[in-house]
């Protein structure tokens, strides 16, 4: 009964709004324009909507010029045109409307109608800020903690987010978070962070929930509490934040704080990969490669891998030129492996690095070049990969890539098995033999100083 009183009321408004605005009442033509555009006592029809508010909007009404703007920026009943959203937007907002002055200010941000102005979009943000309108305070706050159009300024950044997050936004809310996290402009303070982030959280904003799952999880600003940083990264992850999906993939994978369940790993790592989150798309490719929650298949690895890879990630390129240099889950090619080993090399990949210097020193996929292999061999040494300063003892010993040099080998071979190359450990003693012992002394106080320059 009460529904039908409901309609019968929503169908006597249009009526009422419809003779006045057959008259060129244009606050009738605005209201039955927004009837139309929800179909509130009259079926929905945009085009309707589109017609009764540009009459009002023609008359000079803000209101209606802003809906109208709006309707051309979405393609809602008319074509979509954002020359038109900024001309409506631009009437609307010289007359004070706050919603037009954001909408305006926004258009200049993104480059949508007009070119990309960040000093204009700042201004449209002030004015609007200025009546209130909280959204429009965040977006001044990120303006000025990001410097678009403005120095940057963490102090007015702050002042604004805090204006809008007492208003409730959930937007600004998580930004003040995120300021106490980092300590930007502000004491760092977990406690504050975690704070503002359960209030984002609690009207879902989904980065606000994943927020609060990693501060359960790693113990900032509460005590840790795997369960409760579980159910929160859950809350985040089904509104599909990828960041939020991959942790609880790694949770679930080692079992942390939860049952190991590796199939429903496999089931976050996918979703948050399909998305093209670079780490997930890497740790379902390791999912695969291990058969841990699937069906062992280095084929699908393969392809996760190179997602992952073509993103940058150095892991990723390096165990694609594992699998091209054995062939595993694809032709063998040198070539390819190198060229991925190269990739990751030079991002600074140790294992990568001292696998390119093994293609150098063994010609494999790349012409022979013993220089090339000790200067690989030595940029993995230097980060204490084991087998590579192992390799570079064998160069030096034998003056391969550079001057023979029986101390430095040994130096490198003492560092190699310290750091558990049981092959190092072995040879170790047979190395020692054919020196003197000053020149042990000296091994030994080169690797002194090599351990006290990387200690870390």
């Amino acid at each position: 009964m009460k529904n039908q009183s409901t309609a019968k009321d929503s169908r006597d408004c249009y009526l009422w709004f419809l003779e006045a605005a057959e008259q060129g009442n244009p606050y009738a033509q605005f209201n039955l324009g927004l009837l139309y555009k929800k179909g509130q006592g009259v079926a929905r029809d945009d085009a309707s909507a589109c017609l009764w508010l540009r009459r009002a909007a023609q008359q000079g009404l803000a209101f209606a010029q802003n809906h109208l703007g709006a309707m051309y920026y979405n393609g809602r009943g008319v074509e979509q045109c954002d020359t038109e959203a900024v001309h409506w937007f631009r009437r609307a907002a010289t007359q004070g409307d706050a919603s037009a002055q954001q909408n305006l200010g926004q258009m200049y941000k993104k480059g949508r109608g007009v070119p990309v102005n960040h000093e204009l979009a700042l201004s449209w943000f002030y004015r609007a800020a200025e009546q209130g309108v909280a959204s429009a305070q965040t977006l001044l706050g990120e303006a000025y903690a990001q410097g678009q159009g403005a120095q940057r300024n963490d102090a007015l950044a702050l002042a604004w987010f805090r204006k809008a997050a007492l208003q409730g936004d959930a937007s600004a809310q998580l930004n003040l978070g995120l300021i106490y996290k980092r300590g930007q402009g502000v004491p760092q303070s977990d406690a504050r962070a975690l704070a503002w982030f359960r209030q984002a959280a609690a009207q879902g904003d989904a980065v606000a929930q994943r927020q609060v799952g990693v501060a359960y999880a790693e113990g900032r600003g509460v005590e840790p509490d795997q369960l409760r940083a579980y159910a929160w990264l859950a809350r985040a992850a089904e509104q599909d934040d990828i960041d939020a999906q991959f942790n609880l993939g790694i949770m679930l994978a080692n079992g942390k704080g939860v049952d190991q369940d590796d199939e429903l790993a496999v089931s976050w790592y996918q979703r948050a990969a399909q998305a093209g989150h670079m780490l997930a798309q890497y740790n379902l490719g390791g999912m695969y490669a291990r058969g841990r929650g699937v069906a062992r298949d280095e084929r699908r690895a393969l392809e996760w891998y190179r997602m992952a890879a073509e993103q940058g990630a150095p892991y990723a390129q390096f165990n694609l030129g594992v699998m091209y240099a054995h062939g595993n889950g694809v032709e063998r090619d040198e070539e390819r492996a190198v060229m991925w080993y190269r990739t990751a090399a030079d991002q600074g990949d140790a294992s990568a690095q001292n696998n390119l210097g093994v293609m150098y020193a063994n010609g494999q996929g790349v012409a022979q070049n013993d220089g090339e292999a000790f200067y690989w061999y030595r940029k993995s040494a230097d980060q204490g990969h084991a087998m590579a300063q192992y390799n570079l003892s064998g160069m030096l010993n034998a003056g391969r890539g550079a001057e023979r040099d029986p101390v430095q080998a040994y130096m490198w071979i003492m560092l190699a098995a310290e750091a558990g190359n049981a092959t190092a450990r072995d040879n170790r003693k047979a190395m020692a033999r054919s020196l003197t012992t000053p020149q042990l002394r000296k091994a030994q106080e080169l690797a002194r100083q090599w351990r006290a320059a990387h200690r870390s």
